[in-house]
């Protein structure tokens, strides 16, 4: 459990891609096997509540994105990349296995040369990950401004799955379940710059966080092989959605537990919510886990699908653009990765 006196929430920014995907679209393509294994049209997005997704370019990298992203963060936060003293990038996808994806993105922006830089890799959770890091890094005193990034990619993995699916001679009602969570991915980007209190501009108090894992787990939701961003290799996922679903909430409950004694808040003192989207399920089942309030909640997942790393900043980010927080509202941003492990963070407005 963490608790934090000096860091603060300076700016964020996104990016999206332009070319919308429909979960009808991806359904038309599959309706040889839709029609080989008796499945109506209108499944995906009855299961889901996702209605679109997002792809960049074909030639479009991790980095691009997550440029776009820091880019605007740091224009947000009133902020020159000569200022900032550390880069993280967060994100599932990266450009390649090496260097770090983080090397792209601080180049790309011209950041200071005696900044840090680095990728960290967690699933879904990398982003939340990256604000502990460098929250640490800025309580310490050894950072004043840093930025976190992560650009996600879902075209690769989409396409493949479609093309598995559709190439599989004697495909099985467990296979398509199993690839289902594949379908669901969106591609986005987004940023934050942090801060300590002596150089920030906002009063926005990052107050603390908590963290548990259940690593028993880390068999329910797994990428085919570790190949780095390829334009020309098919990725795979195999996912039991049910089970993850099941013991993904089990963790975060006990997380939000752990980040409501660490801060003393209770439910009531929650005035707004940012969770990790994945769809209309997870959602339900989640607040429901935790006893929260669903109208707290502000979620992407219908037009923007899984944007895996990205989802919870970028969601958090349009969601207060679309309705900027009241001075003093606490913010709950409830993370969840496959491994399993959970972050969860609180802050004050």
């Amino acid at each position: 459990m963490f608790r934090y006196q000096h860091v603060r929430f300076e700016a964020f920014g996104h990016a999206l891609p332009e070319t919308v995907v429909t979960s009808a679209q991806i359904e038309r393509e599959l309706a040889p096997v839709y029609e080989q294994l008796g499945l109506h049209e209108g499944r995906l997005e009855l299961m889901t509540g996702i209605r679109e997704r997002r792809f960049w370019e074909e030639d479009a990298r991790p980095s691009d994105g997550s440029t776009r992203a820091g880019r605007w963060a740091m224009r947000n936060a009133g902020v020159h990349p000569s200022q900032i003293e550390c880069v993280i990038h967060g994100a599932v996808s990266r450009d390649f296995l090496e260097p770090a994806t983080a090397s792209v993105v601080h180049d790309n922006l011209s950041v200071c040369p005696k900044s840090i830089m680095y990728d960290i890799s967690n699933a879904c959770l990398g982003f939340m990950n990256g604000i502990l890091s460098l929250a640490n890094m800025i309580e310490l005193g050894q950072v004043k401004r840093g930025l976190i990034v992560a650009g996600e990619s879902s075209r690769q993995l989409v396409r493949g799955t479609i093309h598995q699916l559709l190439s599989s001679p004697k495909l099985t009602r467990r296979q398509l379940k199993a690839a289902f969570a594949s379908l669901t991915i969106g591609s986005g980007a987004a940023a934050l710059v942090m801060t300590h209190d002596s150089v920030s501009k906002t009063d926005h108090r990052l107050l603390g966080g908590a963290v548990r894992t259940a690593a028993q787990h880390n068999g329910l939701c797994r990428g085919s092989r570790d190949t780095g961003f390829d334009t020309h290799t098919f990725m795979a996922m195999d996912t039991d959605s049910e089970t993850l679903l099941v013991h993904g909430c089990a963790l975060a409950a006990d997380t939000w537990t752990d980040l409501k004694e660490t801060l003393g808040w209770s439910n009531d003192d929650v005035d707004r919510c940012f969770c990790h989207q994945v769809g209309a399920a997870h959602r339900d089942k989640l607040y429901e886990s935790l006893g929260l309030d669903r109208d707290k909640d502000f979620s992407t997942f219908e037009i923007l699908g899984n944007v895996g790393s990205a989802s919870l900043p970028l969601t958090m980010a349009m969601g207060m653009e679309q309705r900027p927080p009241v001075p003093g509202e606490r913010i709950a941003m409830l993370g969840i990765g496959s491994g399993l492990s959970s972050v969860m963070l609180g802050l004050s407005w």
